[in-house]
């Protein structure tokens, strides 16, 4: 048995109804856009933001006569995507046309990947909180065109289709059944966007629509068969993600529990009601009437040139982690922060070279990430960087700056820059190391409290006091290591 399936009905992830215990069964078809300066079948550009209608080939209009060319940097994304995700290349794959109708969809049909598609079987390994992994199954991926964009806010009347999307290249990646919790869903999507950036494949920006995901959930009484599943569709932000399983996982139970059936249907995540609605009933594959498109192909790729695509593989979010580990000494949880964006993981990697690795760690994920969170900017967007950084923590090692006075000078990086070493230098903020110096602020502070003193003797906890009373009359510049010893010292402890 496997891992999953040991821990599918842990209790704690049991949903409570009216007529006792429920468990959730979650899947998810993922679709990212692939990185590509053109589309899938078209030189058409795919950047973002463009004018309405700006980037489209008359192959994206579907003007008569207009032949798809496959674009061979789609397909190696794939195949690179494919081998991130541990997966089976298949090195034929065929590619369908899926017919329906709608009006941003000007052929009629999407070219995409039914029975044969470019990557098989894979698996994701997610970290979940208190230590817990599980393996989320990948059932395949496959290559199609993504359809236009409906627009319905430009007029009162009238609806305009915005075609810049269409074309596009598009990953769908279907997970297996194997998600049990809203928490696995969201950390699932959290840990595939990371590969998926890591591998360069996908920008995975949500908030453009480069990633968004189609979530199936079902429920059933623990142990039972799998129960009939609604489809939410286009749900573009971990957050809805975990909201709409939510709700959706609610509203079945009730359904059932009342003595109804749930119907298979596709349905849409309102988040400002924080709520599921029906879109329309669930289609089959036979509804699209899927056949081998005759304008293309097989897709056959040799396996020399999926050998040479695994070598330049980079380094993956997973290896990364236990490097960290073996090499930097950091425990699993903060080498896990560190390497979720690839871009964290380098920017630490080059202020811990040659230094403290764990006071390196403590600095990037406690200080520096927290104040980005909080401005709302990514680390490439980091007023300090790793170089300045660096330095700071050269200071502190060799006890020209204490602890807290690193604080003061991080601050002084960020919003004025500079050379960590001048401002120091500049601003007269070297912490005190002369023992004498120090030693005649604690006698005055000794010889003013000596209640203080009586109690520091009986209980020596109580030395705090006096380290932050030494602390506050310096400044804040008295080496602490000088200040605990000669406290120490002097109160006979």
């Amino acid at each position: 048995m496997s891992a999953q399936a040991k821990t599918a009905a842990k209790s704690d992830r049991l949903i409570r109804g009216a007529t006792g215990d429920w468990e959730v069964v979650i899947g998810m078809e993922v679709h990212a856009q692939v990185t590509s300066k053109s589309k899938l079948f078209s030189g058409a550009s795919t950047e973002f933001g463009g004018a309405p209608n700006s980037h489209v080939s008359l192959v994206d209009a579907a003007m008569p006569g207009m032949l798809p060319v496959i674009n061979e940097e789609c397909v190696r994304q794939a195949i690179r995507t494919g081998l991130g995700l541990k997966a089976k290349i298949n090195l034929r794959s065929v590619f369908d046309r899926k017919n329906y109708f709608y009006p941003d969809l000007p052929q009629g049909y999407q070219i995409s990947q039914y029975k044969s598609p470019v990557v098989g079987e894979g698996i994701v390994s997610v970290d979940l909180e208190g230590g817990e992994t599980i393996d989320v199954g990948i059932e395949r991926l496959h290559l199609e065109q993504d359809a236009g964009k409906s627009l319905h806010d430009r007029h009162p009347n009238f609806s305009y289709v915005d075609l810049n999307r269409s074309g596009v290249a598009l990953m769908e990646i279907v997970s297996k059944p194997d998600l049990r919790s809203s928490e696995q869903a969201m950390a699932f999507l959290t840990k595939l966007r990371s590969i998926l950036r890591y591998l360069g494949t996908c920008d995975g920006n949500m908030d453009q629509g480069s990633l968004r995901a189609d979530v199936n959930v079902s429920v059933r009484r623990p142990g039972e068969p799998l129960g009939t599943r609604c489809e939410i569709k286009n749900v573009n932000s971990i957050r809805f993600i975990g909201q709409a399983i939510e709700h959706e996982a609610r509203r079945q139970i009730e359904i059932i529990e009342d003595g109804g059936t749930i119907e298979q249907e596709t349905r849409l995540f309102d988040p400002t009601r924080g709520e599921t609605r029906s879109m329309r009933s669930k289609e089959e594959a036979h509804d699209y009437r899927y056949f081998p498109d005759p304008d293309l192909l097989p897709l056959e790729v040799s396996p020399d040139t999926v050998a040479a695509l695994e070598r330049e593989l980079p380094e993956l979010p997973d290896e990364k982690r236990a490097r960290f580990v073996a090499s930097f000494g950091l425990s699993a949880y903060d080498a896990g922060l560190l390497v979720a964006e690839r871009d964290t993981a380098a920017y630490f990697e080059a202020v811990a070279q040659g230094r403290d690795a764990k006071a390196a760690a403590n600095w990037v994920i406690n200080e520096l990430t927290g104040r980005l969170n909080k401005e709302g900017q990514d680390i490439n967007a980091s007023p300090v960087s790793a170089a300045q950084l660096g330095a700071m923590l050269d200071l502190i090692a060799d006890g020209t700056i204490s602890g807290k006075i690193a604080k003061d000078l991080f601050e002084i990086l960020w919003s004025e820059g500079g050379d960590p070493r001048a401002i120091v230098e500049a601003r007269g903020m070297k912490q005190v190391t002369d023992v004498g110096a120090i030693a005649k602020v604690v006698d005055e502070i000794i010889a003013k409290n000596p209640d203080k003193v009586a109690d520091a003797r009986t209980n020596p906890k109580a030395i705090g006091w006096f380290v932050g009373q030494v602390m506050k009359a310096s400044g804040g510049k008295a080496s602490p290591q000088a200040v605990n010893d000669l406290l120490k010292s002097k109160l006979g402890l």
